[in-house]
C-alpha cells in the first residue's frame, strides 16, 4: 500500500486529479446502485406497501378539496359545470 501511495504522490497533479475523479465517480455509481437495489427490496415488501397506502390516504382528502375549489372557480368564471369528481380522471 505504501508503494501505491508513494507512486501516486510522484505523479503530476493532473494525473492525480484524473485518478481522484475516476475513483469518486466509480464509488458514487457503486453507492447509487446499492441504494437502488435496497429501495427495490424495501418497496416489494407487503408491509411497506400497506404502510405507503395508509400514508397516502390524507392526500385523497386534499385532492377532493382541490378539485372542489377548482370546480367552483371554473364554474363561476366559465359558466360550465365540469365533472371533476370522476375517480378515473387522474389515473
Amino acid at each position: 500500500m505504501k508503494k501505491i501511495i508513494h507512486h501516486l504522490r510522484r505523479q503530476p497533479e493532473e494525473i492525480r486529479r484524473h485518478i481522484l475523479h475516476s475513483l469518486t465517480i466509480f464509488f458514487g455509481i457503486v453507492l447509487i446502485s446499492l441504494w437502488v437495489y435496497s429501495l427495490g427490496t424495501n418497496f416489494s415488501d407487503p408491509k411497506t406497501q400497506a404502510k405507503i397506502s395508509d400514508e397516502l390516504s390524507p392526500l385523497s382528502a386534499l385532492k377532493g378539496n382541490l378539485l372542489g375549489g377548482y370546480q367552483s372557480i371554473s364554474g363561476s368564471t366559465q359558466g360550465e359545470d365540469l365533472n371533476l369528481e370522476d375517480p378515473n380522471l387522474f389515473e
